[in-house]
């Protein structure tokens, strides 16, 4: 188990130069010198095509930055430190960037929580979004179809899920109402591409209609991880 702090930024995509200045320069420096950060990790888009065949590749975040803290307390005093709140107040115009609070568990292929294994670099960042009719069955059902079957998937590296902290996060930060986080970790692209065209994708499939009533949307992004720190 550890503590996310992720930063999603999105805009005009014509602004990536200065947002990889921004990163550079600026963002990554400061992430870096927060104290009890474990791990720093950066999303960006995948070249290559997704194709999976029910969440066709839609445009997504320019960047998702994941800080890693051990506990809830560093994540919360990390979220609200001046440092981290005016480097994002630095983002280039034209750009936007939300900050949440997560609490991320890894699972193994009973469906039981399990160490850390995040090393594979490519990543299937799912997120479901409010509202609900029931919130907590919802995250229930989730977590106790998808991960199990997921573990299924061949060449599949990690599974994770995110489970919003809304109370951890900065109060002078955006966020976004997520109802639950997901995310499958690969090598490739090419191997992601094959799991989504396995038997294993149709049981997932089956999963999804059988959630407990909800009315917001879902995101499916193919991104490309790297590790910056930890």
């Amino acid at each position: 188990m550890s503590w996310i702090c992720e930063i999603t930024v999105t805009g005009d995509p014509a602004q990536a130069a200065a947002l990889d200045t921004w990163l550079s320069a600026k963002a990554a420096a400061s992430w870096t010198a927060l104290p009890h950060l474990r791990a720093l990790d950066i999303y960006e888009p995948a070249s290559e095509t997704s194709r999976d065949p029910y969440n066709h590749q839609e445009a997504g975040p320019l960047l998702i930055a994941t800080l890693e803290f051990g506990s809830e307390g560093d994540l919360q005093q990390a979220m609200n430190t001046a440092s981290f709140l005016e480097v994002l107040k630095a983002l280039p115009f034209d750009l936007r960037a939300t900050a949440n609070a997560f609490r991320r568990a890894f699972y193994g292929p009973d469906g039981d929580e399990v160490e850390n294994n995040l090393s594979a670099p490519v990543s299937y960042v799912v997120r479901y979004y409010n509202p609900a009719d029931d919130a907590p069955a919802f995250i229930e059902n989730y977590v106790g179809s998808h991960p199990p079957t997921q573990a299924k998937l061949p060449a599949i590296r990690s599974i994770m899920c995110y489970f919003p902290r809304p109370d951890l996060a900065s109060r002078e930060w955006p966020t976004i109402d997520y109802l639950i986080g997901n995310e499958v970790v690969f090598d490739s692209v090419n191997d992601f591409n094959e799991a989504m065209q396995s038997p294993i994708r149709e049981e997932l499939r089956a999963h999804f209609k059988e959630f407990p009533p909800f009315s917001g949307r879902n995101s499916h992004f193919l991104m490309q991880r790297r590790r910056v720190h930890g």
